[in-house]
This record gives C-alpha cells, sequence and structure tokens, in this order.
C-alpha cells in the first residue's frame, strides 16, 4: 500500500462525531423537557404530576437515544417531510 504523503493525514476526536447530550438525551430535547416540567409543575401547582412526566419522558428520551444516537434527528426530518404518495 502506498505511504500516505505528509499534511494529509489528520487525528479524528471522537467527540467531534457524537450529538451532544445532556443526560443521556439530546441537548435540545433536555431543555425542553425541562421547560415544560417547569411550567406544568409551577405556575400550575402540579408538582405531583409535572415531575413524574418530565422523569418519564427524560427516561424514554434516554432509553431511545441509546438505541439510536439520532432518533430525535430523524424523527424530526420524518414529521418535516410530506407525504409522497398522497
Amino acid at each position: 500500500m502506498a505511504e500516505i504523503p505528509e499534511g494529509y493525514q489528520i487525528e479524528l476526536f471522537t467527540a467531534l462525531t457524537q450529538p451532544i447530550l445532556l443526560g443521556g438525551a439530546p441537548r435540545t430535547f433536555a431543555i425542553l423537557n425541562g421547560v415544560m416540567t417547569v411550567l406544568i409543575s409551577l405556575p400550575l401547582s402540579l408538582p405531583w404530576l409535572g415531575i413524574p412526566l418530565g422523569i418519564a419522558a427524560h427516561s424514554t428520551a434516554v432509553f431511545l437515544t441509546k438505541r439510536d444516537s439520532y432518533f430525535f434527528e430523524i424523527l424530526l426530518r420524518h414529521l418535516r417531510q410530506r407525504p409522497y404518495w398522497d
């Protein structure tokens, strides 16, 4: 095999190829989930409802992210596309 010329090979850091996670869930979903949890818990005075829903949503997001790290990006892309056969 031919040797690679000088300057054509660089190091690849795995942090540059993986999505940004916050607590195991994608950052945008985690922020949205936190805001929705606070909005249900504080102004509506329903912490017994908001906190368990927030924990359940975050746990589900972590589970889906462990299965496929780009699950939410693909889901958003799927929801934006119009049906082809309509």
